[in-house]
């Protein structure tokens, strides 16, 4: 399969489907080694005690996602940093507070890897996920857990860029579903194409080169009510 994503910019904010996305690099250091963030003073009291609850090998990319996904609320809601807090929810999904005031209406995804880390913010629900091409033997290795027999096809198994892109349209699904990567979840998602990348159901997706990673934004359209009136079917959902 001869696909190529485009090339997505870092620190710049892009634009896609009434969606905002920004991707960063990461520094070092990349080998899995536990070393404790210095704190940037805009994180709230909220946040330095989720900071501090996380083992400390997690805690320098929670850190990482949590100010850029700030800085892309700020810009969008015209507030500085310190006004934004990003916190988890009971599922471990992110919701966002400014100036104390939860927004039940923007929705929040943020991905993060070794040397890379993403947010995505959207009216509707969004999940976006980075997947590094390095990763493509695992996503191979386990790739009949997360994919149907006819994805496997589509799919092949001799392009890093395309199994780490797949990989990450799954993961980028299913946290727009507020749902896991593990369990039935993500056969529910259905990949059916790569260039542009298509997915079942009422999704909309897309996919882009990020240095050594691909990085996936997913935007979910959940189906209105049959009693709900026409003019709120496009209204997204809480």
């Amino acid at each position: 399969m001869d696909t190529t994503f485009p090339p997505i910019t870092a620190g710049h904010v892009h634009r896609w489907g009434g969606a905002g996305l920004v991707m960063a690099h990461r520094p070092g250091p990349w080998q899995g080694a536990a070393v404790s963030p210095v704190l940037p003073p805009h994180l709230s009291p909220a946040e330095r005690r989720v900071v501090h609850a996380l083992p400390a090998w997690r805690q320098a990319e929670w850190v990482a996602g949590r100010v850029l996904a700030k800085h892309l609320v700020g810009e969008a809601v015209g507030a500085p940093a310190d006004e934004v807090e990003i916190l988890p929810r009971d599922d471990g999904s992110p919701y966002v507070v400014v100036g104390g005031s939860p927004m039940p209406a923007v929705n929040l995804s943020i991905s993060h890897t070794a040397r890379h880390v993403a947010a995505a913010l959207a009216p509707d629900p969004v999940g976006v996920d980075l997947c590094e091409t390095r990763s493509a033997a695992t996503v191979r290795r386990v790739g009949e857990h997360a994919f149907s027999p006819a994805e496997l096809s589509l799919i092949g198994t001799d392009r890093p860029d395309v199994l780490a892109g797949a990989w990450a349209l799954k993961e980028a699904a299913v946290k727009a579903d507020r749902s896991g990567i593990f369990g039935e979840a993500p056969r529910r998602v259905r990949i059916t194409g790569f260039e542009p990348p298509v997915l079942g159901g009422r999704r909309r997706a897309m996919l882009w080169r990020a240095g050594g990673a691909v990085l996936a934004l997913v935007l979910a359209h959940p189906a209105p009510s049959p009693s709900a009136p026409a003019a709120l079917s496009s209204r997204p959902a809480d």
